[in-house]
């Protein structure tokens, strides 16, 4: 017998080759989605960790914003690691980047930069000289602009008196002092040297820059303040913290709590992957299953000769399987090497800004289990067809039939609603629930992108007074004047202050209307009313563990104050403070718990329709000619929230897919097992057309049961997965809507299509053999 095994097996070669080949195309592309998801969800997920632990991070950014703050009794502290300073207003302009008027964000002061703290992963070229002034490195993002290792450019910086204006929040205009060539040498990477989402890059000069040019970066008096990164030994940060609250105005950002939003969005980032590993898995089920199916079934019809000489079904079984053994072998092989070559575009979002080592990568555990599983599902999968029982089931009476409903509707509908459509039912619901939530979600990420106030940006300007308890400009007339100005709808007086709460850092922002109200962007409650009230920004709410009605002490340098927050929303974003971070008090407030400010400014908020750009031309040219102003800050998370839409859409691609292959399937299945029925009806007067017209309606029943289950569940699903979108950003959540109407008209007509071939196949079955074969 394994004589006409072998013997069946080469036959099947010569005879099915080209349906094995197609077999193991379609074995190939499920191997390689799903492998490639559940491999690219594992090494984003480990991201953040594996850059950790390569590059000596720093523990927290302490900030001053105070000149002569004394940095080197920082450094003998015994729980401090490592401190590397940098100016906080003062940086550099590269001349051959026009499209970017953003300075770079980080310019070392020592040399400690990139060597004890913050030590990058080097993806090209090497670190800087610290003693030079003339090289620098550049993050990814800035690389790809064509900005690689060997450019060589000009670094503008500003004339000891401009650096001086600036620091004090003066409008300088653009740089006038030396211009600097500098030479990129490197391409580099860490948690503090990280591409923002969407961002173009950082610019990173060597330390040696500030020591050839310290009048033109920290003033010629050296009043810059000068913030820090700094290193601490594990369980270490309390101490820093209490070392620091009795030294003025001093914020500390835990680099921990800034890491961690990183680690929610890609967090959900690789749920998504997983969920559309499984979405490709059910698709890949169910496409190579139609063609393991087909094979197998006319390869059961080919053997059944055979039993008469002795083959047993379980035989006839075990040729079959071995018939497709090497088309899932090969498939699944090409599948693990297609894995292994798209791991290059892997992980994707925010993960991709953090992997330390960019590029090839195979996941031998993932790999190793995925190429024999293939290879099992697929030959199971033959086996088992071959054994399923060739009897037809006996008919059923249903009531379907007792319905006064055209002989080819009724035939349809007992098709469509028969036990053996489950799956196709199940699929259609599934692609409709899959599509109906990619919508929903992609109409949440349209809305967000679209609306700054969404992220607290409710102000279209901002405008700069002073730093450091330094005034440049008297702020009170400066922005009644604002207020005054047409297409203004309202002006806040903004002081910020750094306090603390317990051992929560709270950056506290003045809400101080100037004549007309001005409302703040809350997800719940109300704006300080008076001196006890407090708006918190949700971060910080949840980093204190309160809500709306709770009390929490708030502490400056002037004293101590309870306060009761009123309302829980948004603040404001900086270059060093993140929007979703801080709280909103009184000035009444302010002046109880603070003296002097770290930053004066003001926010501008115009009528609908407003235009920034003449707004701010109104207000520099004139009595507020010497003011800096400019827009607000972008928060990363608006581009991080446009990553986070990609694998939403795409399951709802291969969800589509798999409702549309499940629905062929049944409806191909559907004509071969009716056959008979069929014929019976063709031989009782249905004609061709009535007869794929039963193929139709059950296509369309299909269809509209999809529909109909699929879009309330597909809606609530799309609203659940945004609102827990909103909340990681995190954004103020409404809930999104989606125009559907096309879903409808597109989904019948995908169905017809699908029904064309299975119904010309219907129309042409052969009445006297389709009768005879029972």
């Amino acid at each position: 017998m394994d004589g006409i095994v072998a013997a069946w097996l080469r036959l099947e070669a010569r005879r099915r080759g080209r349906s094995l080949l197609v077999l193991a195309l379609l074995v190939a592309f499920g191997t390689a989605t799903v492998l490639t998801a559940v491999a690219g969800a594992r090494r984003g997920g480990g991201a953040v960790d594996r850059l950790l632990a390569v590059t000596a991070p720093a523990t927290a950014v302490v900030l001053p914003n105070q000149a002569g703050f004394d940095w080197a009794a920082l450094r003998a502290l015994p729980q401090v690691e490592a401190v590397t300073t940098f100016p906080g207003y003062i940086s550099t302009v590269v001349a051959e980047d026009p499209g970017d008027d953003t300075p770079s964000p980080f310019v070392a002061a020592d040399t400690e930069a990139m060597t004890t703290v913050e030590r990058p992963v080097v993806l090209a070229g090497r670190l800087p000289d610290p003693a030079s002034a003339h090289e620098a490195v550049v993050t990814p993002a800035y690389a790809a602009r064509g900005f690689g290792v060997g450019r060589r450019v000009t670094v503008l910086l500003p004339t000891p008196d401009d650096a001086a204006a600036g620091i004090g929040g003066g409008r300088t205009g653009p740089p006038r002092g030396p211009r600097v060539p500098v030479t990129i040498v490197g391409v580099v990477r860490s948690a503090w040297y990280a591409d923002e989402p969407d961002g173009r890059g950082h610019f990173i000069p060597s330390p040696g820059l500030v020591a050839a040019y310290p009048d033109e970066i920290l003033g010629p008096d050296r009043q810059a303040p000068l913030n820090g990164l700094v290193r601490v030994a594990e369980g270490g940060l309390p101490a820093l913290r209490a070392w620091l609250a009795g030294r003025g105005d001093v914020e500390v950002a835990d680099r921990a709590d800034e890491l961690a939003h990183v680690r929610q969005v890609i967090g959900f980032e690789t749920g998504c992957l997983l969920v559309f590993a499984v979405a490709a898995f059910l698709t890949a089920v169910v496409l190579v299953g139609q063609a393991v199916f087909r094979y197998a079934t006319a390869s059961a019809a080919d053997l059944r000769p055979l039993t008469l000489v002795g083959m047993t079904r379980r035989q006839a079984a075990t040729a079959t399987a071995a018939a497709v053994l090497p088309s899932a072998v090969l498939g699944g092989g090409v599948g693990v090497l297609g894995a292994v070559l798209a791991s290059a575009w892997l992980p994707y979002g925010t993960a991709a800004l953090y992997e330390p080592s960019p590029g090839v990568d195979a996941d031998l555990p993932v790999l190793l289990l995925g190429w024999p599983a293939a290879v099992v599902l697929v030959a199971a999968g033959a086996a088992v067809t071959a054994l399923l029982p060739r009897a037809r089931p006996a008919p059923r009476r249903s009531a379907v039939t007792r319905l006064a409903l055209p002989v080819p509707v009724t035939t349809g509908l007992r098709f469509a609603l028969e036990p053996g459509n489950g799956v196709a039912l199940s699929g259609a619901v599934t692609g409709v629930l899959g599509v109906v939530a990619a919508a929903v979600f992609a109409a949440g990420v349209a809305d967000a992108a679209a609306r700054p106030e969404r992220f607290g940006q409710h102000y279209a300007l901002m405008a700069v007074f002073g730093f450091d308890g330094r005034v440049s400009t008297p702020a009170r007339p400066a922005l009644e004047s604002i207020a005054a100005l047409p297409g203004v709808a309202g002006v806040l007086d903004l002081r910020i202050a750094s306090g603390r709460s317990g051992q929560v850092s709270v950056v506290a922002h003045t809400y101080d209307p100037v004549e007309a109200p001005v409302p703040l962007v809350l997800t719940e409650g109300a704006e300080p009313a008076s001196g006890h009230d407090v708006v918190l920004a949700l971060t910080t709410a949840r980093e204190l563990g309160v809500g709306v009605g709770d009390r929490i002490p708030l502490t400056g340098e002037a004293g101590t104050r309870e306060m009761r927050v009123s309302g829980l929303g948004f603040a404001v974003e900086s270059t060093t403070t993140g929007y979703d971070t801080g709280a909103w008090i009184t000035p009444a407030a302010y002046d109880a718990i603070f003296t002097g400010f770290k930053e004066h400014g003001g926010l501008v908020v115009l009528d609908p329709g407003g235009d920034p750009s003449a707004v701010a031309r109104r207000i520099t040219g004139g009595p507020g000619g010497r003011l800096l102003v400019f827009p607000p800050f972008t928060p990363p998370q608006r581009a991080e929230i446009r990553n986070v839409a990609v694998l939403p859409v795409a399951l709802g691609v291969f969800l589509t897919a798999l409702a549309l292959g499940a629905t062929a399937h049944a409806l191909s299945t559907a004509v071969r097992r009716r056959g008979r029925d069929l014929a019976v009806l063709r031989a009782l007067g249905l004609t061709p057309g009535q007869t794929r017209g039963v193929v139709v309606v059950q296509a369309v029943v299909t269809a509209v049961i999809g529909l109909v289950t699929g879009v309330p569940l597909g809606l609530a699903l799309g609203r659940v997965l945004w609102r827990a979108a909103a909340g990681i950003m995190p954004l103020q959540y409404v809930p999104p809507s989606a125009p559907l109407v096309w879903l409808g008209p597109a989904a019948l007509l995908a169905v017809v299509v699908l029904a064309l071939s299975p119904g010309r196949r219907a129309a042409r079955i052969g009445l006297g053999a389709a009768l005879r074969a029972e």
